[in-house]
């Protein structure tokens, strides 16, 4: 056990604690760091995609959205005895991932008021808030007034369905003072440079943002500090791009960044005035910075007002588990102390969506785990395997065409969580693929050349392959970028690694190494004993996680995977019908040419009714009917 010198403390298992959610396992207790608290302080959501229930199978995890609304209620009060102020931030993909959002007609019908209901101070755009016409329209007409002024759009425009005009998602910067101390702040709040929206929206890309004259009069202000927010990683171009148009203009006033859009939790200082930090996932991670030494303190001797000596700017960063045991240490509250009436109220309209939904409906009962990143690939308790060997064989089945054999392929980055041994709900459905992805194919393609594609997807030939789109969207998003260290963006060798950001990586170990690590399923209540989860060495240091873990292996995994169908045990087809997720047609057809196939979009015909997820769905409900 880690010796009590180093920590804050130690939570300790009361067996009446319980997650708000009916039928979440219960929180577990660990060692915990303290958070470090300074003049301005931010709490900090991202990519959360409608996880507002929690992680029912995830100790770690299973606080609510109700309880972030208590838990930021406490935080502010803290910050005001303190005479501190205190931020929220969310930097977007709110939606798509649980069945709180997509287990609706239509979609969000219960995930845009109960998300509501956190005060987000500062709040921006992600890349699921854009593939569909209608979360465009829902994001413009419902979040973006929802949060007014706390709503920032630096690079992303709506096209007003009316007068096909374009207009400002939402105000381009904000400035304001804080509450307690009058911290002036100039804040932005950016996309990273996407391209898969859907035709009501417009991105522009951030090089082009900065150089704008709103942007470059904005950089003349003179703030205590600038906050910018994106949903970017924190060591990607469009970042880098940022930080140097305002430090071109201003070499001095500090920055605070805050990412996301890579699942990880990640920090890092671009200068000796800056941090960038991103928050994870899934509710599983609120992401914690405090910033001192911004303004001189004034404080009363008798009769005179004095100001405090200057102290050094000074950075501090935590990544806490969504967990009820660690909101209690941190707010010094228990379990008749923590809730707040307001969020109460937000477990209950959580609980009665999840009721109208059915989305704690059975469609069977796991057998045991399956991992996307815990388990080896190929592995038996690979999920990627398991889709491989066992589920898209029954699944990719065309009646007209069944005795044909087939390659069925799938992107691993349509798989987004595990499965867990035991029930397997219709809310599980849509955490393990929340997307609306049909098969196409095109028939009678030679085998030689059809099975050539997935090494393309999979390797560095897809350099040569012209017209083939970056492959790293095809995987999960933990492995979309490497993480390359940057110390300082002022230096040569920080310059080189800035060109860097944002390019496939050529060394995969190196990659796979600063990949974060989680889960925490496997501790007993009240153990001493240290259990799996998140163990993170971001730029900063080894200790960021609030709660000490034992840290839990990884393995990458590729691009795509693919499932031969059909095939006789002697020999290989001739030709073979070649079945993709419809996500895939954009990579599939520069693929098959480069592999000699003459084909184009025409060739591309659909193979079968439902998607992934509903097929999914069919198959867990034929083959795992035994009870848990």
């Amino acid at each position: 056990m880690l010796q009590s010198a180093l920590l804050g403390g130690f939570i300790i298992a009361a067996a009446a604690v319980k997650a708000a959610q009916p039928g979440a396992v219960k929180p577990v207790a660990a060692p915990m760091r303290d958070l470090t608290w300074g003049q301005l302080n931010f709490l900090h959501t991202t990519d959360t995609h409608s996880w507002l229930g929690g992680h029912f199978l995830e100790p770690s995890f299973s606080a609510d959205w109700g309880d972030y609304v208590s838990f930021s209620q406490h935080m502010r009060k803290l910050a005001d005895d303190k005479g501190a102020d205190l931020l929220l931030v969310d930097t977007g993909d709110r939606i798509e991932g649980s069945g709180i959002y997509d287990g609706s007609v239509p979609k969000g019908i219960y995930q845009y008021d109960i998300y509501a209901q956190v005060e987000v101070d500062l709040i921006s755009t992600g890349n699921h808030e854009l593939y569909q016409a209608y979360s465009i329209d829902m994001e413009h007409n419902t979040t973006v007034p929802n949060f007014k002024e706390n709503y920032i759009a630096s690079n992303l425009d709506y096209v007003d369905p009316k007068t096909g005009k374009r207009v400002p998602q939402a105000q381009r910067y904000r400035k304001f003072r804080t509450k307690n101390l009058g911290i002036s702040i100039v804040s932005f709040g950016f996309i990273f440079d996407f391209t898969g929206n859907a035709n009501n929206s417009v991105v522009q890309p951030v090089a082009e943002t900065v150089q704008e004259e709103w942007f470059q009069e904005a950089i003349k202000e003179k703030p205590d500090l600038f906050v910018v927010i994106g949903h970017v990683g924190v060591r990607m171009e469009e970042f880098a791009a940022i930080f140097k148009a305002i430090r071109r203009e201003d070499w001095d006033t500090p920055i605070a960044f805050f990412g996301g859009h890579l699942h990880i939790r990640d920090a890092v200082s671009y200068d000796s005035k800056s941090l960038a930090i991103a928050s994870g996932r899934y509710l599983e991670t609120i992401g914690w910075m405090s910033i001192d030494g911004l303004i001189k303190r004034h404080h009363k001797d008798g009769d005179n007002e004095q100001a405090e000596a200057g102290r050094g700017l000074s950075f501090a960063r935590k990544y806490i588990d969504n967990n009820l045991y660690g909101m209690y240490y941190h707010t010094g509250l228990n379990e008749t102390t923590f809730p707040t009436k307001k969020g109460q109220e937000v477990s209950r309209m959580i609980g009665d969506a999840r009721k109208n939904l059915h989305l704690d409906h059975r469609y069977g009962c796991a057998p045991r785990n399956l991992w996307m990143t815990r388990a080896r690939y190929p592995g038996r308790d690979s999920i990627y395997t398991w889709l491989e060997e066992e589920v898209l064989p029954g699944v990719v089945v065309n009646e007209d065409r069944k005795d044909k054999p087939r390659l069925a392929m799938v992107n691993t980055g349509g798989i987004r969580f595990d499965i867990f041994k035991g029930p397997f709900t219709r809310d599980d459905t849509f955490t393990v693929s929340p997307f609306n992805s049909g098969f196409r194919y095109v028939p009678d393609v030679p085998y030689e050349i059809a099975q050539k594609v997935i090494g393309i997807l999979n390797s560095q030939t897809r350099i040569f392959v012209a017209g083939l789109p970056d492959t790293r969207h095809l995987t999960i998003p933990q492995q979309m970028y490497p993480r390359p260290r940057l110390d300082s963006f002022g230096e040569a060798e920080a310059e080189a690694e800035a060109e860097a950001i944002g390019q496939v990586g050529q060394d995969g170990d190196a990659a796979e190494a600063r990949l974060e690590l989680r889960r925490a399923e496997d501790a007993s209540e009240g153990s001493d004993e240290l259990f799996g989860g998140y163990t993170t060495r971001d730029d900063i240091s080894k200790d960021g996680d609030d709660t000490v873990h034992k840290p839990i292996d990884f393995f990458a995994v590729p691009n795509c995977i693919q499932a031969e169908i059909g095939f006789s045990a002697e020999e290989k087809p001739k030709t073979v019908d070649f079945v993709f997720l419809d996500f895939l047609l954009p990579w599939i057809i520069p693929a098959l040419k480069f592999s000699g196939g003459d084909y184009g979009a025409k060739d591309v015909e659909q193979y079968m009714e439902g998607t992934l997820t509903s097929k999914l769905a069919e198959w867990i409900g034929d083959n795992w009917k035994d009870e848990c």
